[in-house]
C-alpha cells in the first residue's frame, strides 16, 4: 500500500468479508507497492486486478494454499525436460540441429554435462533467437537459420489488441467460456491493472536493477503473439498471476513451459523465490504445481513455510485443511483437525471477522494493541487520524457495522507492518 505521504497518497477502499462457499476476505487497493504486495503474499494473499484477497482456509470446502518454490534449488522431473526439448527440437528444427552440430560441435566434456544434468535456464534459452548461434553455412555462405523465430520479452501490463484477442480465443477455447463475457475493459481489470512498477534497490554496483511489479512476459513464434504470462515481480520473488496461450500450440504444453521459464526468470534475475499461486491438494489439474520441486506450503496459521512433500502432503490426502504448527502445538491433543465453531451465517453481517477466528489474521487483542487511531485516513486529498473521527472511542473493533470495526477486521488481515506504512479511504 502507499506510504503514508500526501503527495503519493492512493486509494484503498474495504469490503466486508463475504463468507460463502470461497470463504475469503476481500479488498480493493489501486497502488499496491510490490515489497507490500510481497509481504501479503507471505500472509496468503493474492489478487485479480486489483481486487486483493484472502481465503479462510478453516471454512472453505476446498483450501487454497500458498505455494513457494526457492528457485536456485529447483530440481526437474523427467516430463519437465522432455517438455522443454520438445519445444526446443521444434523451434530450431531438424536441419538447423543437424548443421549446428557439425558447424559448431560440442566438445567431449559438454556432451558429457549434458548427459548428466539438467540446466534449466540453458534450456529455455536454447531456442530463443537471440541466443543461438547462426554460424556461416560454407555451402551458402549465410547464416543458418532456425525452422522458426521464437522470441520471449518482458513487457508493461498494458493492453493491447493482440493480447485481447489471444485471452478471447484462450479463454473460449480452452475454458469453454462465452465470447460475450469478456468485453475489453474486463480483460484490462483482470490482466492489465496490477501493483506499481519501479525498480528495485541496487545490492551491489555490479548488479544491474531488478524489474518490480506487475509485467507481461510474451511469447511470440515468427512474430506473432501466442502466449502471455502474466507475472508480479517482487524483492521476495517472482509470482504467476495468470497465463493464456494460443490454444493452436496446447501439445506443446505451455502450463509446463511457462513454469519452467519463470523459474528460469528468477534464478537469471536473483528473485530468491517462485510463486505457482494457490494450490488445492484434492484438485487434480492444480496437482501438477507439487511436481515442481522442492514446493513449501504456507501454514495457514503461523504464516511460516513446510515443505509439501512428507508429513504435510499425506496429512493431506485425509483432511482439507492442515496447519502443522497447530498439529504440532503442546497443547494440541492429537493430530485430528480442529472443531469448527458453531456459527450462524444466516445473520453474517452481524459477525465479525474475530467472531470467525480466521487463521493467520491478528487477534483482537493484537488488534488492540496496534493503536488504530493514529492510522491515516485520507479524506478528500487530506491525511486525518481516525482518532479524529467522531464517536472513534466509543466503537467496537469486534463491531463489524461500525467504522472502526472494518479497520479493525482490516488491519488484522493486513498485518502490522501494512498497517504501519499505509493509508486508509472508506467508501460507502
Amino acid at each position: 500500500m502507499e506510504p503514508v505521504d500526501a503527495e503519493r497518497a492512493r486509494q484503498l477502499s474495504l469490503f466486508r468479508p463475504l463468507d460463502d462457499g470461497s470463504a475469503s476476505y476481500y479488498t480493493s487497493s489501486v497502488a499496491v507497492r510490490p515489497e507490500h504486495y510481497g509481504i501479503l503474499v507471505d500472509r496468503g494473499w493474492r489478487r485479480s486486478g486489483n481486487l486483493y484477497y484472502k481465503q479462510n482456509l478453516r471454512r472453505s470446502c476446498c483450501p487454497h494454499y500458498t505455494l513457494r518454490l526457492e528457485a536456485s534449488a529447483y530440481q526437474s522431473r523427467r516430463d519437465q525436460r522432455k517438455a522443454i526439448n520438445r519445444w526446443n527440437n521444434y523451434i530450431l528444427g531438424p536441419e538447423y540441429i543437424r548443421k549446428a552440430a557439425r558447424l559448431c560441435p560440442r566438445t567431449r566434456e559438454e556432451k558429457k554435462f549434458r548427459k548428466c544434468n539438467f540446466d534449466v535456464l540453458s534450456a529455455v534459452h536454447e531456442s530463443e533467437y537471440n541466443h543461438i548461434k547462426r554460424p556461416i553455412d560454407p555451402s551458402t555462405k549465410r547464416p543458418i537459420e532456425p525452422a522458426h523465430r521464437f522470441e520471449v520479452n518482458i513487457e508493461a501490463d498494458s493492453p493491447s489488441q493482440a493480447k485481447y484477442e489471444l485471452f478471447l480465443k484462450y479463454q473460449t477455447t480452452v475454458h469453454k467460456e462465452d465470447l460475450s463475457k469478456w468485453k475489453v475493459k474486463d480483460f484490462t481489470r483482470f490482466l492489465c491493472s496490477g501493483i506499481k512498477r519501479s525498480p528495485a534497490e541496487v545490492k551491489k554496483s555490479n548488479e544491474s536493477e531488478k524489474k518490480l511489479g506487475s509485467w507481461h512476459q510474451c511469447y511470440r513464434l515468427d512474430g506473432k503473439l501466442i502466449a502471455v504470462a502474466v507475472l508480479d515481480l517482487l524483492p521476495s520473488g517472482v509470482s504467476s498471476v495468470y497465463a493464456f496461450y494460443d490454444p493452436d500450440y496446447e501439445q506443446w504444453e505451455f502450463g509446463k513451459l511457462s513454469a519452467l521459464r519463470e523459474i528460469a526468470f528468477a534464478q537469471e534475475n536473483g528473485y530468491p523465490y517462485y510463486y505457482m499461486g494457490y494450490y488445492i491438494h484434492s484438485c487434480q489439474k492444480m496437482r501438477y504445481k507439487g511436481t515442481f520441486r522442492p514446493q513449501y506450503i504456507l501454514d495457514p496459521e503461523s504464516n511460516r513455510w513446510d515443505p509439501l512433500d512428507g508429513e504435510l502432503s499425506k496429512k493431506l490426502d485425509s483432511r482439507s485443511y492442515v496447519s502443522l504448527s497447530r498439529d504440532r502445538s503442546s497443547d494440541a491433543e492429537d493430530s485430528s483437525p480442529p472443531k469448527e465453531e458453531s456459527i450462524d451465517l444466516d445473520n453474517e453481517e452481524t459477525l465479525s471477522l474475530f467472531d470467525i477466528h480466521m487463521p493467520g489474521v491478528l487477534t483482537l487483542d493484537q488488534v488492540n494493541a496496534l493503536n488504530l487511531g493514529n492510522w491515516n485516513l485520507l479524506y478528500h486529498g487530506t491525511f486525518v487520524h481516525f482518532s479524529d473521527l467522531v464517536g472513534w472511542e466509543e466503537m467496537a473493533y469486534n463491531n463489524p457495522q461500525s467504522v472502526k470495526g472494518i479497520v479493525g477486521e482490516l488491519a488484522a488481515a493486513l498485518g502490522p507492518k501494512i498497517v504501519k506504512d499505509s493509508a486508509v479511504v472508506l467508501f460507502d
